[in-house]
């Protein structure tokens, strides 16, 4: 059985004691396949050590994060051109729209996000989506942008039963993470509604635990937690569950 995590920061700073430990303590639970989102320039060399350290099981994306979409995007967005210029990416990500923070940013966010995606089926990448309270414009551009050549998953996803069909006629996989642990969390009531091979594990570490370490700093193996509500909800054995997850991750990713 091999669990894979599709979205998970381990670069942050958060890990910065303890990293080696938790990583280990990941690989007991049989989580041994780790995707790595980029934020901006300055996690970059971040990564890239962390991928020479563990080969076999860490693979990265490259892409400007929606909330460091600022001022200096354009340069950013050169920084992630000019690495996809240099060696190879698993997917353009996290991109996206985030409308939590700061919505005055959001007509650059749109401009970086199309740019994004065209860089994706460019170089026939998947594209990894960060969505928070911007579902109408996240799909706008979707809309937009829909064609054979793109793919990807849409990370964290926290929508209702419409919106995650929608997500999927875009060719895009749901990134099911802690919320669907949670007591109000909403996706666990219809998710069995949608096949399991549109869905993707994730912990997005260190953010968002699943219960019961909600507010905690969530850590690589807590990806099991994620695993078995998703067994208790398709009521298919875990083993099932992280084969199929697995799989699907390997047909985005290409690996």
């Amino acid at each position: 059985m091999i669990l894979t995590d599709t979205h998970i920061h381990l670069y942050s700073e958060d890990y910065e004691d303890d990293r080696d430990e938790l990583i280990e303590n990941a690989f007991k639970q049989n989580i041994e396949r780790f995707f790595l989102p980029a934020i901006d320039s300055e996690t970059t060399q971040a990564m890239y050590d962390l991928e020479a350290r563990y080969p076999e099981n860490v693979f990265l994306m490259m892409g400007l994060h929606p909330t460091q979409v600022q001022e200096n995007f354009e340069e950013e967005l050169k920084h992630v051109e000019e690495q996809f210029g240099q060696r190879r990416f698993y997917a353009v990500g996290e991109i996206g729209i985030d409308l939590h923070w700061d919505k005055s940013t959001l007509e650059i966010q749109q401009e970086a996000f199309r740019r994004q995606i065209k860089l994706a089926k460019k170089h026939k990448l998947p594209i990894v989506i960060h969505c928070r309270k911007a579902f109408d414009e996240i799909f706008e551009i979707l809309e937009e942008e829909k064609s054979d050549d793109l793919f990807g998953i849409f990370h964290c996803f926290t929508g209702n039963l419409e919106q995650a069909k929608r997500a999927l006629s875009y060719n895009l996989k749901l990134g099911i993470g802690g919320v669907v642990t949670f007591k109000n969390g909403k996706i666990d009531k219809f998710l069995n509604e949608i096949p399991l091979k549109e869905i993707v594990l994730e912990t997005d570490g260190p953010y968002l635990s699943p219960s019961p370490f909600r507010g905690k700093r969530n850590q690589p193996e807590y990806l099991l937690k994620v695993a078995e509500k998703i067994s208790e909800i398709y009521q298919k054995p875990l083993a099932e569950i992280a084969e199929v997850t697995t799989q699907n991750s390997k047909d985005i990713f290409g690996i």
